[in-house]
């Protein structure tokens, strides 16, 4: 074995800090990116906030008020009639003589000067006032607190509400709830009936929401039926439909309906509107989760006038950073102490992460620009006018890589004129027409929606008849790509979405 020594050019790519930090920001949301920005803010003596500058026209404008009312009022005329007002305001509030056991409270009365506005730091907030952290069977119990009770049938209640699931329906049995509280309420002088649960659940299914405790679809909308005034057009019908027939109800078999509930058309029709006004899911309704915003990253608007769009990064996302001149002044350069190499360190951090975040906005600006150019067609005419478009497309188009395009257009947001998308959906596959060109799966989907929407309700379009219809348009897709689509959409088939009216 022979050993050489040999001279070899190679090129490899080095992760650096400064460059994964970089590829770190690029990837993390607008919320992430403002929490990353503060642990910055609270770890770098280095870093600070860039404050927004008044206007000059504005601080002449408050100076020249303040000095006319100056003039006007005459030279101490302002100091001395604010401390005339706070002399008069304290002796009209305590009086000259005061008992020695006397209280401040019984003297002086804090009165607000906010007109009962909440303050600033106030916990004030409308999801606050008018939502609700309740779960449904925390609604439920509060109402049980409020229902007057024996002792043994609030052991049953609370037994019965502790099997009700979200939806607002019975996980369990009423006959295995009885054998389970059967030997702990039963005496040798009363034993405990299935009667008696029938009683309290009775009483629970009339608690709010509408619906709760049933045993299943046909006896939830049943009590909600049977909770309707009595006069109630076609109450007793529809009673009568959803405790006998729920199956026909539910395949929309109306012929073989109508045959059996000995009802004609109109009065079905009537029917199945009010039945239509029920809830399925009534535990639904006690909504436990807060509502989440999404922060736009990108701002598209149009310039009528250029007839061309406008695409900004949103200002309010992320404070502008600066380095602190006063901390950046103390480094000297040959100086190695501690203290000296703490600035340091901190002042090449600083710039190294401004440096990160001035590259994650142009390449999120430069990617935001080459979409709304590629789909200008959906900014100006809607989800059927968009056009197919991969990752590789608009790398070639801002020479990056695929996996940047992917890091940037990922829990990024863009608010258009036809609302806010995840930069993710201006993406889609490709379908070939009969011209030779291609078709967005995205405009697929919209004309699939389109012709549902005007379909005849008593007679649907099955899936195969949408592949004939968007084939007579030019574009080819098969019958089982119009049933992944439609499903993606939660369309129903054409048997469930036929329909009297």
């Amino acid at each position: 074995m022979k050993t050489s020594l040999q001279l070899k050019m190679s090129q490899q790519l080095t992760m650096t800090p400064q460059l994964q930090q970089a590829i770190k920001l690029l990837q993390l949301s607008t919320l992430d990116l403002q929490q990353e920005i503060q642990q910055a803010l609270d770890t770098n003596p280095m870093l600070e906030v860039k404050e927004d500058e008044p206007t000059p026209s504005a601080d002449a404008q408050q100076q020249s008020t303040e000095t006319h009312k100056t003039e006007q009022d005459g030279p101490g005329t302002s100091s001395q009639s604010d401390d005339a007002t706070k002399e008069l305001s304290v002796q009209e509030t305590i009086p000259d003589d005061l008992a020695v056991d006397s209280s401040w409270d019984d003297i002086y009365t804090h009165t607000p000067t906010s007109h009962g506005l909440p303050s600033a730091d106030d916990d004030y907030n409308l999801e606050n006032i008018y939502g609700t952290t309740d779960s449904l069977i925390d609604h439920l119990n509060w109402q049980l607190n409020l229902t007057p009770m024996s002792d043994k049938d609030r052991v049953i209640a609370e037994a019965i509400l502790e099997s009700v699931d979200e939806k607002g329906y019975l996980s369990s049995t009423i006959e295995d709830i009885y054998d389970g509280l059967k030997e702990e309420l039963s005496t040798e002088d009363d034993e405990l009936e299935a009667d008696e649960l029938n009683a309290v659940l009775h009483r629970l299914q009339q608690f709010d929401p509408p619906g709760v405790c049933a045993a299943d679809l046909a006896d939830c909308l049943s009590i909600q039926l049977r909770q309707l005034p009595a006069e109630t057009p076609f109450r007793d019908t529809a009673v009568k439909i959803v405790e006998n027939h729920i199956e026909l109800l539910g395949t929309k078999d109306f012929a073989q309906l109508m045959r059996k509930a000995r009802i004609k058309e109109p009065e079905l029709r009537e029917v199945f509107l009010l039945i239509q006004t029920l809830n399925p899911h009534p535990g639904n309704t006690i909504e436990t989760s807060k509502s989440e915003y999404v922060i736009p990253d990108v701002i598209v608007t149009k310039d009528i006038k250029n007839n061309r769009w406008l695409v900004e990064l949103n200002p309010d996302i992320a404070p502008k950073l600066k380095v602190n001149s006063s901390y950046a002044s103390m480094v000297k350069r040959a100086d190695n102490s501690s203290d000296n190499t703490y600035l340091k360190d901190h002042l090449q951090e600083a710039k190294w992460f401004i440096k990160s975040l001035q590259s994650r906005n142009e390449t999120l600006l430069k990617v935001a620009t080459t979409i709304v150019e590629h789909q200008r067609g959906f900014l100006e005419y809607g989800e059927e006018a968009m056009k197919p478009l991969v990752l590789h497309d608009i790398a070639e188009a801002v020479s990056m890589h695929e996996s940047t395009i992917s890091r940037v257009t990922t829990q990024k947001y863009m608010h258009t004129p036809r609302g806010i998308f995840e930069l993710k959906y201006f993406f889609s596959s490709h379908v070939s027409t009969d011209s030779g060109g291609e078709c967005s799966s995205t405009a697929i989907r919209a004309l699939i929606k389109k012709l549902i929407a005007a379909e005849n309700p008593r007679k649907p379009l099955s899936d195969s008849k949408i592949a004939n219809l968007l084939g007579e348009q030019g574009i080819k897709v098969a019958r089982r790509t119009i049933a992944k689509y439609r499903e993606a959409m939660n369309l129903p088939p054409s048997n469930e979405r036929k329909s009297l009216i």
